[in-house]
């Protein structure tokens, strides 16, 4: 045996945690950064403009002008049309060209001059698209929750990996403990909680019974007192990752984040932050910020390594234990909508299909 051979993990059926789940709605923008010019995005590797009209809805087109390969991305709005920037066709949200300029017997109706139009609508300050051509929309965009007299903040981030990688870490507690040790929590675990794991056909979640109050930096700031703390992690499909916190009426703590897949191995996320407590919400924004940022960057860090080791190693090779708590149940739920076919009835939302008690040490 070579020493390259003894030093190689043994090998393995390559894979990767990469779910393309196109029947769905996913966020591409900022509400707010839909301004006069339209805006490139990529979503599941598909280059796409997004624009809004004079009367002010979204559109999102395939971002390559039919007649000459230019990105529509570079033109800009007129009325109610996007107009490419090399030879001025005008395009409706319906991906319709409604303008040749200099032509004489211009016909609308041609579809050869149509472009690729995909379904777009505004909720919630986001602008999401449905990449599928194959099957038309067939439900809501998820809702961010509503909750009026809290302290809000938008943010948008990328991370260098997976859809499920990059969900899971946003879900996953035991690291919390060694990235971010001191921030959030620490390594020397003193408290035996209860963690209660429940999968539905959409969603997953967990929920953590008889947790004290992280003792790190970010738990201080938010419930300086201390208690015994609500904890839930949630995942709904196809890719939006729920972190909330409660510690009686003195602090109320949610993060939705809408991830979105760039492509395989990128995704952004956008966030919105939600949170109440005794100590005023202006005060705390502008502490909690740089905190949070240092986070995700140690998240991010982590990511691309985790992303650069399985494209260098050829596929992934997982082992986990009870305390990988909503990582395989987040992976099983993607899967399985990926395999959906267009127009399968789906299951009962309602329905418990799994339920597990694991303890743990945090």
């Amino acid at each position: 045996m070579s020493l390259e051979e003894r030093l190689l993990p043994p090998p393995a059926k390559p894979h990767a945690s990469v779910a393309r789940v196109a029947e769905a709605w996913y966020v591409v923008a900022d509400a707010r950064a839909l301004g006069k010019k339209p805006i490139a995005v990529t979503l599941l590797g598909t280059p796409l403009t997004i624009f809004r009209t004079h009367s002010g809805r979204p559109g999102a087109l395939l971002d390559r002008c039919p007649h000459r390969n230019v990105p529509l991305s570079a033109g800009r709005v007129e009325g109610e049309h996007l107009v490419c920037g090399y030879h001025g066709w005008q395009f409706d949200r319906d991906g319709h060209c409604r303008a040749v300029p200099g032509l004489v017997d211009f016909t609308p109706s041609d579809r050869a001059r149509r472009a690729v139009a995909f379904p777009c609508r505004e909720e919630d300050g986001w602008i999401w698209v449905w990449p599928s051509l194959d099957a038309p929309p067939d439900r809501e965009p998820f809702r961010f929750p509503r909750l009026p007299g809290y302290t809000e903040a938008r943010r948008m981030v990328e991370a260098p990996g997976t859809l499920h990688a990059t969900i899971e870490n946003a879900l996953d507690v035991p690291h919390t403990a060694f990235l971010h040790g001191g921030l959030f929590r620490t390594a020397q675990k003193k408290n035996r909680i209860t963690a209660i794991v429940r999968r539905y056909p959409d969603r997953a979640e967990c929920e953590y019974v008889g947790e004290p109050r992280p003792t790190g930096l970010v738990g201080r700031l938010l419930a300086p007192s201390g208690g015994v703390v609500t904890h839930f992690d949630r995942f709904f499909l196809p890719s939006v990752a729920q972190v909330e916190y409660k510690i009686g009426d003195d602090m109320h703590f949610i993060v939705s984040s809408a991830c979105t897949p760039v492509s395989d191995f990128e995704t952004r996320l956008f966030a919105l932050v939600q949170f109440k407590t005794r100590l005023p919400g202006a005060l705390l924004k502008p502490l909690l910020e740089p905190i949070a940022r240092r986070i995700f960057a140690q998240d991010r860090l982590m990511l691309g390594l985790q992303t650069s080791t399985i494209r260098r190693f050829g596929g992934e090779q997982f082992e986990s234990t009870e305390i990988d708590l909503l990582g395989p149940h987040i992976w099983r739920l993607l899967k399985d909508a990926e395999r959906r076919r267009p127009g399968e009835p789906e299951r009962d939302p309602a329905t418990l299909e799994y339920e597990k008690h694991v303890a743990l040490m945090t």
